[in-house]
């Protein structure tokens, strides 16, 4: 089963965890031609069987907009990627979408290892595995004083973006997000929108990651991040509890949010993504038991447009979406 639809011991409040380094290859320039990025990418095919992992090599200009929007929507490829490079951006990817590599975006390489849950330290030693593996065979561009060398300076050093979502639902309804959000800040930490920098929170859903990148090493970057994550966790369960005391009105939120789930006959996105983080907020408190998790994190994926087009295995204009969308909750929710 694909990470995404997994669950762990945290995943109550953190969805997922990502690590991501940002490399650039020796002998090649950081802002890459068309010709540049041919060179490039034929580089990395040539030593593709070499690296392992199982990863393959796909690029974007060859797979369909459904296909690549539905890469976005797992966050295993930002939405500029499709956007900026489509003509020149390829992606290397295993099976189990848990190692995605972007090639050509902003560096030459985004070497990205996902994980469900709260998993920094695991994540990390795959992620650097990987990353140690590609320097051996293709020589990374580094320096003695500034470390790997970035297109933009603020990445330099460790060039480790170390990110983890995170789902406040009773921050949110507890009016403390902003508090918390805040006080994040302040401890040098990105608050950003479910598909990263430049997007807006969603369904109480947000990105956390570090900021410094330079003078600091890989191990320090994640436990500050740990512990900023923990803290996390810590103030939205006690939100939790303070909701479940007014128990009918908490209840008939979740119960009401699963209703309109069980017997729309068309939702919206929007609408879907709303009523969901209230259905998993219900579920992990163990309040709402019709369903479990691994219900919960498919409605989550296969809600989503160009996922609920895959999962269908068919093209549907928008009005026709949020019919379709109705019936695979429905499905998803009545599965034995």
């Amino acid at each position: 089963m694909n990470w995404y639809l997994q669950s762990s011991e945290n995943s109550d409040v953190v969805k997922s965890t990502r690590i991501r380094f940002s490399r650039n290859i020796n002998g090649f320039p950081f802002d890459l031609n068309k010709e540049e990025s041919k060179r490039l990418e034929n580089k990395i095919k040539d030593s593709l069987y070499e690296i392992g992992y199982n990863l393959k090599f796909f690029k974007l200009a060859d797979m369909d907009e459904i296909t690549k929007m539905s890469l976005v929507e797992k966050n295993l490829i930002s939405p500029d990627f499709v956007l900026n490079k489509n003509e020149t951006g390829s992606i290397l990817i295993n099976d189990e979408e848990n190692i995605c590599i972007m090639i050509g975006n902003v560096d030459h390489l985004e070497i990205q290892v996902f994980n469900c849950g709260l998993d920094l330290e695991n994540t990390l030693n795959l992620a650097i595995e990987i990353d140690e593996k590609i320097g051996q065979i293709l020589g990374y561009a580094m320096n003695k004083k500034y470390g790997y060398l970035t297109s933009y300076p603020n990445n330099a050093g460790t060039a480790l973006r170390a990110s983890v979502m995170v789902h406040m639902p009773a921050l949110s309804r507890t009016k403390n997000t902003r508090k918390v959000l805040d006080a994040i800040n302040s401890f040098g930490i990105n608050i950003r929108g479910v598909y990263g920098e430049n997007t807006e929170s969603t369904g109480d859903m947000y990105q956390i990651s570090n900021k410094q990148t330079l003078g600091i090493s890989e191990k320090e970057i994640i436990e500050n991040l740990q512990v900023i994550v923990e803290k996390i966790i810590k103030q939205e369960r006690e939100a939790r509890k303070l909701l479940a005391k007014d128990d009918v009105s908490f209840e008939d939120l979740i119960y009401r949010s699963y209703g309109i789930l069980s017997y729309c006959k068309k939702i919206s996105q929007e609408e879907t993504r709303n009523l969901l983080s209230n259905i998993k907020l219900g579920t992990d408190l163990g309040i709402l038991k019709e369903l479990t998790d691994l219900k919960v994190q498919k409605l989550y994926l296969y809600t989503k447009p160009a996922n609920l087009q895959k999962f269908l295995g068919n093209q549907y204009e928008p009005i026709e979406r949020d019919i379709k969308r109705a019936e695979v909750i429905h499905q998803i929710m009545n599965e034995k």
